[in-house]
């Protein structure tokens, strides 16, 4: 089965085509991602600016990643788009092409879930990146943790009550003066500092919701909260300003800020895996490029636990894992009809 994939539900345009064997194991064939860096200049992505950068490159993606792939339309068996969750305008530039295209060389569409994708993603490197697994969802608009049995089958166990941790990662690097996304600028400028003792106690942020007092059952037992967190960075980044230590702290306070973030998370996910008995987890999303969380995930839950993380090209937003659920989909008998639209806001089920 061959599907080719349409993924434009931020600011990246993207298209891929992926094979499926006898076994279901999805082969990426092909993919093409049209990265819009404009947003750089805003600090942040702007819908409309994203919505026509997606109707200029969309076209060229399809027809490189068709070519690339040495694959026809005629040979395709589907289409898979993102539909939901992300920006409205952006989804309905992808949602309407996809139709339009699927509708042309008359096969089926199939409307796919973004996060459901991610969940995908790993798999397409690593074939053991397969349910039963806890899952970690984390991106500049998304943090999920999930408790997956199944390919299809997704319990949600936990999320953010306020910021995903990917927009805290923004807010706290504009406060240090670094540059957008903020993410891998202050993965690197925390790696400068050798390791956490070396982080004076003003800068060792409290990690949030993880007292030990929680219980499992209680409501925040599996949530993640990173706006104290931010507010903390703020007080302390004000202090050193007042005090002349702005640029000597910056090191230091990124590297406490992201102490205290991935610990967090890391608390999270490991009592996901012992309530639910997991030997897998599979981080998703462009935070889990972030090699410190991975290494502390892996900490955390011990050796006998495997953690499967994608490549940073597959957990960044991408059309391969899209077309990978698409695939998974329409093998199931799957498709979309005429009906299918875009949401901002989109239940995983």
């Amino acid at each position: 089965m061959i599907v080719l994939g349409i993924e434009t539900s931020c600011d990246e345009t993207s298209a891929a085509v992926v094979q499926t064997s006898d076994d279901a194991r999805a082969t990426l064939r092909s993919m093409v991602i049209v990265s819009q860096d404009v947003h750089r200049l805003f600090g942040g992505v702007v819908p409309e600016i994203a919505s026509r950068a997606h109707l200029t490159s969309l076209v060229p993606a399809v027809r490189q990643a068709l070519a690339d792939a040495h694959v026809t339309p005629a040979e395709l068996d589907g289409v898979a788009v993102t539909h939901g969750p992300g920006l409205v305008g952006a989804l309905l530039v992808g949602v309407s092409w996809a139709k339009a295209y699927a509708a042309t060389i008359e096969k089926p569409v199939i409307g796919v879930h973004h996060m459901e994708g991610h969940l995908f993603a790993p798999s397409l490197e690593d074939p053991d990146a397969e349910p039963p697994f806890t899952a970690l969802l984390v991106s500049g608009g998304h943090t999920l943790l999930l408790d997956v049995p199944a390919w299809g089958d997704y319990h949600q166990l936990g999320a953010t009550r306020d910021d995903a941790a990917g927009e805290a990662f923004d807010k706290v690097a504009k406060l240090l003066g670094l540059p957008y996304p903020g993410g891998p600028h202050i993965e690197q400028l925390a790696a400068t500092v050798a390791s956490a003792s070396d982080v004076p106690k003003a800068y060792r942020f409290t990690k949030p919701l993880t007292h030990g007092g929680q219980r499992l059952g209680d409501a925040d037992y599996f949530d993640v909260s990173f706006s104290g967190l931010k507010t903390a960075v703020l007080n302390a980044v004000r202090a050193a300003e007042a005090n002349g230590t702005r640029d000597a702290g910056r090191p230091l306070i990124a590297r406490g800020f992201q102490d205290a973030l991935i610990g967090t998370l890391a608390e999270k996910v490991a009592r996901a895996v012992s309530a639910h008995g997991r030997k897998r987890v599979v981080l998703g999303g462009g935070v889990a490029g972030n090699r410190a969380l991975v290494s502390a995930i892996q900490a955390r839950v011990g050796a006998t636990v495997v953690v499967h993380a994608p490549s940073a090209r597959l957990a960044t937003d991408n059309a391969g894992m899209i077309a990978a659920v698409g695939a998974w989909r329409l093998s199931r008998g799957e498709s979309s009809g005429d009906e299918l639209a875009a949401y901002a806001s989109l239940p995983l089920r």
